[in-house]
């Protein structure tokens, strides 16, 4: 029941946990491989959540601070392979009795054992499959992470406890790192029925070459706060003009510095083609851009709040209008099509992804 509780603790805390790291593992595919894999979000995500539920297996369920209190200052057991002792004291184990199995497997003393080995395994699997780990790294993550566990309960929750709430022993440490090299062999086994890393890498690279309207508007936000930044640091230290300033270094100088790309595009692998005149089309592109998506809302809800007055149905009737404004560019954008402006100035987006990989290979070479 308590293994049940935790899994379902995990589950629940997963998708928070998604949340927080989707942002950063978009930026993180798009910076490295110019796509987001759905197989290798789906590897990910399937490990996230592994990770939790093995953490919640081991921490949980958590005791009455007055029980931990009753607990001595140190619990630990040193002494490696006393589970076998506990196997042949506490189990009806006979090894010329077959009846005396199943039993076996039932007691405490056995499954926890069984249960500490499986509880790794997937670990170990990930390393080798995704990782590409060696043994011997295998291994020593496992330890590792199997130390962390055991620490955790030895500090007490991270000295929320006043003292440890479960006993720091060497078995789990043991067991646990078996475990992951059993996953390890295992993953040898099934590797050949999976796409190996390095084929999941080319897939990702040759999506990559196209630029996405996920990854146009993932580049959009981020040159938003990019700026944003910039021209904080460009107020703060007192220039005239910060705004126009930094918009004009932001959006128009640096790209044409760096052939059409922003500070956001540099990470994310994307710039701007532009066939000629480039200075002026990153200049008027800017404009457009600012304009369309916030000058002309901004001056719409304006002039349309004279001319309407204080009705508060009419101000909510207008919030709807602008947010109907911004989610029909947004579904333009992700469906990749290409926006009036980049029609009109004839420009598009292009993908650096194959440049900066082929560049990769002559510095190997």
């Amino acid at each position: 029941m308590n293994y049940l509780i935790s899994i379902k603790t995990a589950i629940f805390i997963f998708p928070i946990i998604a949340i927080l790291i989707t942002i950063p593992f978009i930026l993180w595919q798009y910076h490295k491989y110019g796509s987001i894999h759905p197989l290798r979000v789906m590897i990910i995500y399937l490990f996230v959540l592994y990770l939790l539920c093995a953490y919640f297996l081991v921490i949980l369920p958590l005791p009455s601070r007055e029980s931990v209190l009753q607990n001595p200052k140190w619990m630990s057991r040193l002494i490696p392979f006393s589970f076998v002792l506990d196997i042949i004291r506490e189990s009806p184990l006979k090894l010329t009795d077959p009846t005396t199995y199943l039993k076996t497997i039932t007691e405490p003393s056995v499954y926890i054992v069984v249960f500490n080995i499986l509880l790794f395994i997937p670990f170990g699997m990930f390393l080798r499959y995704y990782l590409n780990t060696s043994w011997k790294k295998t291994l020593w993550y496992s330890f590792l992470l199997s130390l962390f566990f055991e620490l955790t309960q030895l500090s007490g929750l991270y000295f929320i406890y006043p003292r440890p709430y479960r006993l720091f022993d060497v078995d789990d440490l043991i067991l646990n790192t078996t475990g992951g090299m059993i996953g390890f062999v295992i993953m040898k086994q099934l590797a050949r029925f999976f796409p190996t890393r390095e084929t999941l890498d080319q897939w990702s690279y040759e999506r990559g070459e196209k630029v996405s309207g996920l990854r146009r508007v993932t580049l959009f936000f981020l040159d938003i706060i990019l700026y944003l930044i910039f021209y904080l640091l460009c107020k703060k230290v007192g220039k005239k003009h910060p705004f126009l300033i930094s918009f004009g270094i932001y959006f128009v100088l640096l790209p044409y510095l760096w052939k059409g790309s922003t500070l956001g595009g540099k990470f994310l692998n994307v710039r701007l083609d532009i066939s000629s005149k480039k200075l002026m089309k990153l200049f008027l592109r800017a404009i457009f851009v600012f304009s369309y998506y916030f000058l002309l809302p901004h001056y719409f809800l304006k002039i349309a709040s004279i001319i309407g007055g204080e009705e508060p149905f009419f101000y909510l009737l207008l919030f709807l209008l602008v947010l109907l404004f911004y989610n029909i560019n947004l579904l333009l954008v992700l469906k990749n099509k290409k926006m009036f402006y980049d029609q009109l100035l004839k420009t598009s987006y292009q993908s650096t992804i194959r440049r900066n990989k082929e560049e990769q290979n002559i510095t190997k070479l």
